[in-house]
């Protein structure tokens, strides 16, 4: 858990982070806790919260865990109020649960469509929506993981394009409205990602791995440890008066179209 900033940038803070339990969001917990914050990682799955939170605690950090569904507002609501009331108030909520698998417009159920809308996009708004009570409002921050797919249509990724475009207007109408209560809302914008369960749905042999990596710009896949120093920033005192911003950390990949296409297309 290396970083390249100073220690303790969020010394004293809570975060609460859905999607907490394993690929991006775990390794922003751990940057997180890294920098002094108390993470509570929230995801569907018990034992892999335990398993996640276990190896934060390892290194002196604390960790704790909330097992929920967040297409479930009363589930979340209950943790969100449960953390408030044993920890107290939440600095930082991150919303990184998603869901995606590869399926053409013909080929995905109107209930597989809706599914990844409903963890991605519902899932944000739940959280975010549930939080709003026990947050500490001057001071806190939002922030969401969000995708190239937002802006950029990729063949087969037809659901996830819609959820994270709504997510990243979700998040602006948040920095919006929720602006004069000092809470900050922001979108951090991944490209491929090594290491991380999407990329080995969507580039799973080395010839799909090799044809993605000539679609970035920069030449490789981004690491989880890039975009968890992104989101430290973001969620840190040096980014106090950034909000309703996307960051894009994709190595340049959203330039350009065809290796978006590409991407999705690999088998």
């Amino acid at each position: 858990m290396n970083s390249v900033f100073r220690e303790n940038l969020l010394s004293g803070r809570l975060a609460f982070i859905t999607g907490g339990s394993s690929g991006i969001g775990l390794r922003i917990a751990e940057r997180f806790a890294e920098h002094g914050a108390a993470v509570v990682l929230a995801g569907r799955r018990q034992e892999k919260l335990d398993a996640a939170a276990a190896g934060i605690r390892a290194v002196g950090r604390r960790a704790e865990t909330a097992a929920l569904d967040v297409r479930d507002y009363a589930a979340v609501e209950a943790a969100l109020a449960r953390t408030h009331g044993q920890l107290g108030e939440i600095d930082i909520l991150l919303c990184g649960a998603a869901g995606n698998f590869p399926a053409p417009v013909t080929g995905i159920s109107a209930n597989g469509f809706k599914a990844v809308i409903d963890i991605d996009l519902l899932g944000t708004f739940n959280t975010c929506r549930a939080a709003y009570a026990f947050l500490r409002k001057p001071g806190a921050s939002i922030l969401s993981i969000s995708a190239n797919h937002a802006t950029m249509p990729i063949a087969l990724q037809s659901h996830v394009c819609a959820a994270k475009a709504g997510v990243e207007l979700l998040t602006k109408t948040l920095a919006l409205e929720w602006g004069p209560s000092g809470i900050r809302a922001n979108c951090i914008t991944p490209g491929g990602t090594d290491d991380t369960e999407g990329m080995r749905r969507l580039a799973p042999t080395a010839e799909a791995r090799r044809r993605v990596e000539q679609s970035i710009p920069l030449g490789r896949l981004g690491s989880k440890d890039e975009l968890a120093n992104l989101a430290l920033f973001l969620c840190s005192d040096a980014a106090s008066y950034i909000t309703g911003a996307v960051y894009l950390c994709d190595g340049g990949q959203s330039l350009c179209r065809t290796g978006l296409s590409g991407i999705s297309m690999v088998s």
